[in-house]
């Protein structure tokens, strides 16, 4: 089957084709060039050939209860997983073969990825078991992945609107020994600095306490082979960990060639819930037209405004009001008198009976019924949220999966 070719269209979204493009164009989710207007898709000799790292491992304490039952990086980002955007990047990029390093919590990871053959990738899987840090993830890759080959680590909970192309070809072309994305930041104590004058490195620190610049490691990198020979000479942090920074400032001490590129447009890690909503927030208003496709039903009465996407067997009921840009997943129900949006998201069987839900994702399987005003909120898979009594105030909550709360 040959694989999706949607039309050139200024802001596609990042990462894979909606399911629902790809159904109706009758196409695969495979990545075959970059489909945003002014880029283009590097596919590089193979004298030049990168390969690609993504890091998939952690606990991801920061979004507890959510991650709990499953891996942070499956965590969807207007209905698709946030690992599939790092891997759409690095297709984009023209790299071919990619590691996946995997912590402890992995569930779904492989299921859902496979042998990369939808993105266009050769992925390997890579056990890191207990993380302790990106440096330990590197040095773990190094013997059965990596070799002597340069190559992009990508953490996968990261999510940048330019991608990894910009990046992957600065080092093809000037080939130095590591390029660093930065960009700078308002809270600089949660992120590695870089420290410049002018084009010189001065320091570089991780989540320094008094930090002496904004500008932070955004979490994509490109290292030639000579990190690998430092990532072994390297002691745990006060943290406990091997920090991929103090290997990019040994590099830098030992006379090695470290590039700084600031990157163009947003970047966001997503650690946190409220970056989490803010991620999906940017993804969902910088979609096209084209990627707000109506496969599912509405009924008379039903309204919907803007950007709304509407998956196959999803029904909206009447007197529901929805209010893009918003998508909702296969098999979703709006009933009931539901005002929805803008910016959310609505997963696959999720069902929303009477309420009123505003920036937020709804995942798969989850109900939100009665006169409840959720905003600025994450429901888990399968998981319920009901109101029975009047309409009350704004909700804020963050549900893990499978789990029922009523007020």
């Amino acid at each position: 089957m040959d694989p999706v070719e949607p039309p050139r269209t200024k802001g596609w979204p990042i990462g894979p084709v909606p399911a629902a493009y790809a159904r109706q164009t009758g196409g695969s989710l495979k990545a075959r060039g970059d489909w945003s207007e002014g880029r283009r898709s590097h596919r590089g000799s193979a004298s030049e050939a990168v390969k690609g790292l993504l890091l998939a491992g952690g606990h991801g304490t920061r979004l507890r209860p959510l991650t709990f039952t499953g891996n942070k990086h499956m965590i969807p980002l207007a209905n698709q997983p946030m690992l599939f955007y790092g891997l759409r990047h690095l297709a984009e990029a023209g790299i071919r073969e990619v590691g996946i390093v995997l912590g402890p919590i992995r569930e779904g990871i492989e299921e859902a990825v496979g042998d990369g053959g939808r993105f266009g990738l050769s992925v390997t899987y890579i056990e890191q078991g207990e993380p302790r840090g990106l440096a330990d993830a590197v040095r773990c890759a190094h013997r059965p992945f990596l070799g002597s080959d340069p190559f992009v680590m990508y953490l996968g909970d990261n999510v940048l609107q330019e991608g990894v192309l910009p990046l992957a070809d600065a080092f093809r072309a000037a080939t130095p020994d590591a390029i660093i994305g930065v960009t700078r930041v308002a809270d600089p104590s949660r992120f590695g600095i870089v420290e410049m004058a002018g084009d010189r490195i001065v320091s570089i620190e991780e989540k320094p306490a008094a930090p002496r610049s904004d500008l932070a490691l955004i979490g994509v990198y490109v290292f030639g082979p000579q990190v690998h020979s430092i990532i072994e000479g390297l002691s745990p942090s006060a943290r406990g960990e091997l920090e991929i920074t103090d290997a990019i400032w040994r590099l830098h001490q030992r006379r090695g060639r470290v590039l700084v590129r600031p990157v163009e447009g947003w970047w966001k890690d997503t650690g946190r819930p409220e970056d989490l909503l803010e991620a999906n927030e940017r993804i969902l208003r910088s979609m096209p037209d084209v990627a707000f496709l109506r496969e599912g039903t509405v009924t008379r009465g039903g309204r919907l405004d803007g950007s709304v996407a509407l998956g196959k067997g999803a029904t909206v009921g009447a007197d529901v009001v929805v209010r893009g840009p918003v998508v909702i997943g296969d098999r979703a129900v709006l009933s009931d008198g539901a005002q929805v949006g803008p910016a959310v998201a609505v997963g696959a069987g999720a069902v929303i009976r009477g309420a009123q839900v505003e920036r937020s994702i709804i995942l798969e399987g989850a109900r939100i019924e009665g006169p409840i005003h959720l905003r600025d909120s994450i429901v888990g898979r399968d998981a319920v949220v009901n109101r029975s009594a009047t309409p009350g105030a704004e909700t804020v909550c963050v549900v893990g999966d499978s789990t029922q709360i009523a007020f």
